[in-house]
C-alpha cells in the first residue's frame, strides 16, 4: 500500500485532522456567539454538521497521535475503509451544511436587505461561520480522497 500525504497514522494526516478540527469548532463558534441563529434551521444544520465534523476529526487525530507514538502503521483494508466511508459521510453533510447556511446568508444580505432593515441581525458572524464552514469541507474533501487512493491502491 503505498503511504500518501494526509494518510492515517502521518504526521501530515495529523495536521490535517487538527485543522478540520479547529476549523469547524470556529465555525460552531462564530455562529454560536451571534444572535438569532436558531431561528433558522440552515444554521443549526451548520452548527450539527460541524459538531459532528469535530467528534470525527477529534476522533481521527486521536488514533492519529496513538499511531505515531507507537509507530504502528494504520493503513489495513478494513480501517482504510472505515476512513473513507466516514469522511466521504462528513463531507456530504459538511458542505450541505455550508451550501443551504450560504443560501440563507445571501438571501439575508443581497435578497432581502434584512442585513440593513433588522439591527440585531448580525450577518457578518453569519458569514464568518459559513466561510469556515467551507474551509472545514475543503479539508474533509482533501482527507477523503486520500483515503480514497489510498484503498483503491490495497
Amino acid at each position: 500500500m503505498k503511504s500518501l500525504v494526509g494518510g492515517p497514522g502521518t504526521v501530515t494526516g495529523l495536521l490535517l485532522r487538527t485543522g478540520q478540527c479547529l476549523f469547524a469548532a470556529a465555525s460552531i463558534g462564530a455562529m454560536v456567539s451571534s444572535s438569532g441563529f436558531s431561528n433558522y434551521s440552515a444554521f443549526c444544520y451548520l452548527i450539527a454538521s460541524m459538531g459532528l465534523q469535530v467528534l470525527w476529526s477529534l476522533g481521527l487525530a486521536g488514533l492519529d497521535v496513538y499511531a505515531l507514538r507507537i509507530k504502528r502503521d494504520l493503513q489495513n483494508p478494513v480501517l482504510v475503509s472505515l476512513f473513507v466511508v466516514g469522511d466521504w459521510v462528513t463531507a456530504t453533510l459538511s458542505l450541505a451544511a455550508a451550501c443551504s447556511s450560504a443560501g440563507v446568508s445571501v438571501l439575508f444580505a443581497r435578497d432581502t436587505n434584512y442585513c440593513r432593515t433588522i439591527l440585531f441581525l448580525p450577518c457578518n458572524r453569519f458569514q464568518i461561520s459559513v466561510a469556515l464552514g467551507f474551509i472545514t469541507w475543503l479539508l474533509i474533501a482533501l482527507s477523503s480522497l486520500v483515503m480514497f487512493w489510498l484503498l483503491a491502491s490495497i
